[in-house]
């Protein structure tokens, strides 16, 4: 009997703290945090739903465009912040949970802005801690918030940045969330311009860096006769006429390998393109930037018509016979590749020194490469062109063509040097390098040409036979 009292006591015991504590939380004023919001969406905090979606870091640009016009569709909104310490580190549910039990103190503050890349020269404000009052597509209160990545100690799923829509249902956050990606995508920042990824030093993130838009005229591509028309056909050709090659059946996407030996025009060729073509997206993967060759592939369907430059292609697309168990890459990059749908006005251009060890799965499967042009060692007009056009004014009006025949089989890189050697052999003798003369384009090809030169040849591209020692020492 004296057990079961005891038990009744520390019951009634445990129901009178119980009433204390809500006649305590009852009597205690709503925070003002959590009276903006609760008081905005029309009921009380336990009831509210939270709606989240994330996004890579690299495009907290874009979402911030994509909010700015859901609001600005929406009409006025207030944009308030939160203070107090750790609040970036905490959901914005669990903010307003915290403030309301008065635990921390987490208050109406100041929003939390920084700057964003949206171009090689162009940066944007975006908010990484704010809330926006405003409403839901079908007119109900809601509460948007934006965050950006968590600077230190990011929990995981907090790296990047995302939206928060905070509402009184499920349907009506849900359909803002909705509106807002859409209106994202509209106004996506990455649209257009050249990009790369990289890897950065805090907690090994992806990247994405901007890259000037090349301005490279025809003249300024050597090539033989023909070769630059093929190319601009394939991948200028086909986006020209995207809709009335759909409409008759036929696909869009294309791959195009560029091979050749080194410095003989391939990069510039590709330099060409993204000039050529202003509106479309250009992604270069190279080096480091392949492990993203996925993330890459998708932006590219996205913001179609776009280009994805994967430079020296047989560094991960070599034979699988050369490794048994092949390169991670390679089949990552095939999957990239096989993934985007035919209709997507999407061009692969491949780049590579060493054709004959590319993959044949990828060299001759139609819908990866189909087309295949090799930019070769420059002839003797193509040589006489490239001394015209890295010499431009300085040029001497001696006739060229013994200096031509001297450099067969040198490449286009070779010329670039050879120009900026014999400007320097200018200003050594006489300070001045107003105009060229054969004699100082002689010294400079006599210097390029000693046998001490002979790794200098083989970085720029010359032939084995070229890369022994040619005069004597």
């Amino acid at each position: 009997m004296e057990i079961d009292e005891a038990r009744s006591l520390a019951h009634a015991l445990q129901q009178l703290i119980q009433q204390a504590h809500t006649l305590i939380d009852e009597s205690r004023p709503t925070p003002d945090l959590v009276a903006k919001v609760t008081g905005h969406v029309g009921c009380r905090l336990k009831d509210l739903v939270c709606v989240t979606q994330a996004f890579q870091g690299w495009e907290h640009a874009s979402l911030q465009l994509g909010v700015d016009a859901y609001l600005e569709a929406r009409g006025e909104a207030e944009w308030f912040g939160v203070s107090g310490q750790g609040r970036e580190h905490n959901d914005t549910i669990n903010i307003l949970s915290v403030a309301e039990r008065g635990h921390e103190r987490f208050e109406i503050g100041a929003v939390d802005y920084t700057t964003a890349a949206i171009g090689p020269d162009e940066t944007m404000e975006v908010v990484t801690f704010g809330l926006a009052t405003t409403s839901a597509p079908d007119g109900s209160p809601i509460v948007i918030v934006l965050r950006g990545p968590a600077e230190t100690f990011a929990r995981p799923g907090m790296e990047g940045c995302r939206v928060e829509v905070i509402a009184a249902s499920r349907q009506a956050a849900t359909s803002a969330r909705e509106e807002i990606e859409r209106m994202m995508r509209r106004h996506d920042a990455l649209r257009g311009r050249i990009l790369t990824f990289g890897v950065s030093e805090h907690r090994g993130n992806s990247l994405v860096t901007f890259l000037p838009r090349p301005a490279l005229g025809p003249d300024q591509v050597i090539l033989p006769d023909g070769v630059l028309e093929t190319i601009e056909r394939h991948v200028v050709g086909i986006g020209r006429h995207a809709e009335a090659l759909l409409a008759r059946g036929q696909h869009l996407k294309r791959g195009l390998l560029l091979h050749g030996p080194p410095g003989t025009g391939k990069t510039h060729t590709v330099r060409y393109l993204m000039g050529r073509m202003p509106g479309v997206t250009v992604l270069v993967m190279t080096g480091t930037a392949m492990r993203f060759i996925s993330e890459a592939a998708a932006l590219a369907r996205r913001l179609q018509p776009a280009i994805v430059v994967v430079e020296d292609v047989d560094l991960v697309a070599h034979d699988r016979r050369m490794s048994p168990e092949g390169s991670p890459l390679l089949f990552t990059l095939f999957d990239a590749m096989d993934g985007i749908g035919a209709d997507a006005d999407v061009t692969f251009v491949l780049t590579t020194n060493r054709a004959e060890s590319l993959e044949q799965a990828l060299a001759n499967r139609p819908g990866r490469v189909d087309l295949a042009v090799e930019v070769p060692r420059p002839d003797a007009r193509c040589r006489s062109a490239l001394l015209r056009l890295y010499g431009g004014d300085l040029l001497p009006e001696a006739d060229l063509e013994p200096l031509v025949a001297r450099t067969e089989g040198m490449t286009a890189s070779f010329f670039k040097e050879l120009l900026r050697r014999a400007v320097l052999v200018a200003l050594a003798a006489d300070g001045s390098a107003a105009r060229l003369s054969m004699e100082h384009l002689n010294d400079a090809l006599e210097e390029m040409l000693r046998g001490q030169e002979v790794l200098t040849r083989s970085l720029l591209g010359a032939p084995p036979s070229l890369t022994e020692r040619l005069l004597p020492e």
